[in-house]
């Protein structure tokens, strides 16, 4: 399989080396964590000279021999050399029984620079406190982004190629098939290990069939406004349904296992985050496509989903804006940057276009504010609002 540098990712590993946090590689299945770390080690190799790097992989069979907690804290005690730069790196801790105690541990001693990653259903940002008495450091792994899609197939003509990721999405264990038939099948796989596996088992869920049913109503209404009373009316008619409760805990499980991200709505004017109604994006729209085929497919949702990941995999905290009965797809924020977005598929009438921004134009602060849109060639100033092709705005251009 062909490896691109993971730089975004490898850089923010590189920049918290020095500090004293466990550092937590979290992301949804087939992500890339492992090669991320392997990356690393790399990096590790090259450019720390007095490095002393103890690498555990569960998943390889060499290291059966160390799957309790004290098993693993006798290898590492044992593989520790004083006066060097030592490193634990552990991917897969979850098949290390007690593996807790031994990372806060180790932790504790201050002699070890701390790297883990594991299972997306056991390894969740939500039990990171509870896991680790010692603090943590997050690093939340993506499917690729176009960026890296680009930089993977080595393409050149953005405008072109963005249909291609627009297709094939992220995953990049996926690129390996050519036939398409055979991606899906590898989508499937991925997709359904995520719910029968990690989280029937995580959550000993009794209600597998409304586990289903929910997971399909949210890959049909991505980038859809929803609540768990308005999916509970919508499924009432299946005898598995259970109440508001179940399938607001199930949604729950859903985003925890990375598979969906939760975005709440904002008022923009009262500068408060409403309670009832959200939306729920995707981690990579190719699972949708491969479980559900090309139904009714709504491009302009599917792009507002991509804009969603990219805007987290690019660190901001985002929210669905309302203002004065309007819908803003993107509070997006960062520090202080502020950035209002919409997005649309096509913007070609000077209809669609006016609706797409009227909202933004009743947005009377100080704060950026664009539409992201495919046009296929480059933006251009419509009454103070940027238009931005989609795949300029991915690429950063």
């Amino acid at each position: 399989m062909k490896i691109i540098s993971r730089d975004d990712y490898l850089n923010k590993m590189i920049r918290v080396m020095n500090t004293p946090d466990i550092k937590v590689i979290t992301g949804v299945r087939r992500a890339g964590k492992s090669k991320l770390l392997e990356m690393f080690i790399k990096y590790i190799n090259n450019n720390v000279h007095n490095s002393n790097i103890i690498h555990i992989n569960y998943n390889e069979k060499k290291y059966d021999g160390i799957l309790t907690g004290e098993k693993l804290y006798e290898y590492i005690s044992k593989k520790y050399i004083k006066g060097m730069e030592n490193f634990v790196l552990i991917d897969e801790i979850q098949k290390c029984v007690g593996f807790e105690d031994t990372i806060n541990s180790i932790h504790t001693e201050e002699k070890y620079r701390i790297y883990i990653t594991g299972s997306n259903a056991f390894l969740l940002s939500s039990d990171l406190a509870t896991l680790f008495t010692g603090r943590t450091f997050e690093i939340n792994v993506f499917p690729f982004s176009f960026e890296e899609y680009n930089k993977y197939f080595n393409n050149s003509n953005r405008y072109t190629v963005f249909n291609d990721y627009f297709n094939d999405g992220g995953m990049s264990g996926s690129y390996l098939y050519d036939n398409r038939n055979d991606k899906n099948q590898y989508l499937k796989s991925i997709y359904n290990t995520m719910i029968l596996r990690d989280i029937v088992q995580k959550y000993k869920i009794k209600n597998e069939p409304l586990l289903h049913k929910l997971s399909d109503y949210l890959l049909d209404n991505i980038s859809n406004i929803t609540s768990s009373t308005k999916i509970e009316n919508a499924l009432k008619n299946d005898i598995e349904t259970g109440d508001h409760k179940t399938i607001a805990n199930y949604l729950e499980y859903l985003c925890n296992a990375f598979l969906f991200y939760r975005v709440r709505r904002f008022d923009i004017k009262g500068k408060t985050f409403l309670k009832s109604q959200d939306k729920y994006y995707l981690v990579d729209t190719a699972f949708r496509r491969a479980i559900h085929g090309r139904k009714e497919e709504d491009y302009g949702r599917i792009l507002e989903n991509i804009v969603a990941i990219e805007l987290l995999r690019r660190g901001y905290d985002i929210y669905v804006g309302t203002l004065y009965g309007k819908e803003i797809d993107f509070v997006a924020m960062k520090n202080d940057e502020q950035i209002y977005i919409q997005v649309a598929d096509n913007v070609a009438s000077e209809e669609t276009l006016k609706r797409e921004i009227t909202p933004l134009l009743s947005i009377k602060d100080g704060y950026k504010k664009i539409i992201i849109a495919r046009l296929n060639h480059e933006g251009f100033i419509k009454d103070g609002i940027e238009i931005i092709d989609i795949s300029d705005w991915l690429l950063n251009k």
